[in-house]
């Protein structure tokens, strides 16, 4: 019996199902933001000599935008064939709405896609360009999951939820395999966290292959600063399920930690940095300014944390254990790049 929902044999036997499908995404670097990583509290637009390095995991490349298809792929190939002809259905804010609309296309089965309001429009167009059937909902949790439920009973649809299920832990677990393969080296990695399925996945990964390095949390605290839900979980050592969700500029990261993806998050996740939406969209600006990609605010979580004086004081802490101890190459997962521009192509009449 496993300890946990998903493990290293899964997570490798997921990345030989999806590898005809899902693209092994590339890994970048910048040496100007690695300037940028400085000891706490220093002007982040003063460039000093670090010795940390940032290795960027672009899953922005990642078939449908985002790290999301990895899971969805996986999960629909493990249907039999006669439950794939009733299709699939999922409640989402975007990315993985798109990713299993995108994977229902590719295996040839419908895709019910329950979205809720306020969700950007670009990630809408992506669903409906990938056969998703859309509903709309309020967006509160309770309200996904009644409307997704409604539509599974009215269709014998296969329900893929985000990130609570196994074989989409599993699925997004193949980033950290793909990640040490890329970088054997790794000292940590920072994932951006919400519902949990990716950091679950990652860390699954990441510990088992290589115990000592850092499996690091990027979650946005949103504009009141004090709706973390991974961090209050993890100070606790109890998940909170009465916290109302961020609001936030970082629109995928506004779930709850989940059932399975939980125990994960308590036992193999190293530490939860909170970020603010500023540092966020400073993080977005510096990602396409110095590295010329587009990612949405989600996917700039990590390097949000990365920078932030949270990072600089875990590394100072650190470097008192011996120079071995700090985290000199850092992992920062990309996790998507869906960024809706459609207010700027509108006022150039596009």
């Amino acid at each position: 019996m496993r300890d946990y929902a998903a493990d290293l044999e899964m997570i490798q036997e997921a990345r030989e199902r999806i590898a005809p499908y899902a693209k092994k995404t590339p890994v970048h670097r910048c040496a100007t933001i690695d300037a940028l990583m400085r000891p706490a509290r220093v002007d982040l637009e003063t460039p000093q000599d670090s010795d940390v390095r940032l290795f960027f995991k672009c899953e922005t490349f990642q078939k449908g935008g985002a790290f999301k298809f990895r899971g969805a792929i996986n999960a629909t190939l493990q249907l039999s064939e006669a439950d794939r002809e009733k299709g699939v259905v999922t409640h989402s804010s975007g990315n993985h709405a798109a990713a299993l609309a995108l994977a229902a296309k590719t295996l040839d089965c419908p895709a019910y896609i329950v979205v809720p309001k306020g969700a950007p429009q670009c990630k809408l167009d992506a669903i409906e360009t990938y056969g998703g059937r859309i509903t709309r909902c309020e967006a509160t949790v309770s309200d996904r999951e009644s409307t997704c439920a409604r539509l599974q009973r009215e269709t014998g649809a296969t329900l893929i939820p985000p990130y609570d299920h196994p074989d989409v832990i599993a699925g997004q677990g193949t980033i950290g395999v793909e990640f040490l393969e890329q970088v054997p080296n790794l000292d940590a990695v920072v994932v951006p966290v919400s519902g949990g399925g990716m950091i679950s996945g990652i860390a699954l990964a990441v510990k088992a292959l290589n115990p000592n390095c850092l499996v690091l949390a990027a979650e946005p605290g949103g504009v009141m600063g004090n709706r973390a839900d991974c961090a209050e979980s993890k100070k606790r050592n109890e998940v909170q399920t009465d916290m109302p969700p961020p609001e936030t500029v970082a629109d995928g990261l506004r779930a709850r930690l989940g059932r399975l993806t939980w125990p994960v998050v308590r036992d193999k996740v190293d530490d939860v940095l909170v970020v603010s939406d500023v540092d966020i969209v400073r993080a977005m600006k510096l990602i396409y300014e110095r590295m010329k990609l587009v990612v949405e605010p989600s996917g700039a979580a990590g390097l949000a944390a990365a920078l932030s004086p949270a990072f600089a004081d875990l590394n100072a802490k650190r470097a008192g254990w011996g120079k071995a101890a700090r985290c000199q190459n850092v992992g920062i997962v990309l996790c998507g790049g869906n960024v809706d521009l459609g207010v700027l192509w509108k006022s150039y009449g596009l």
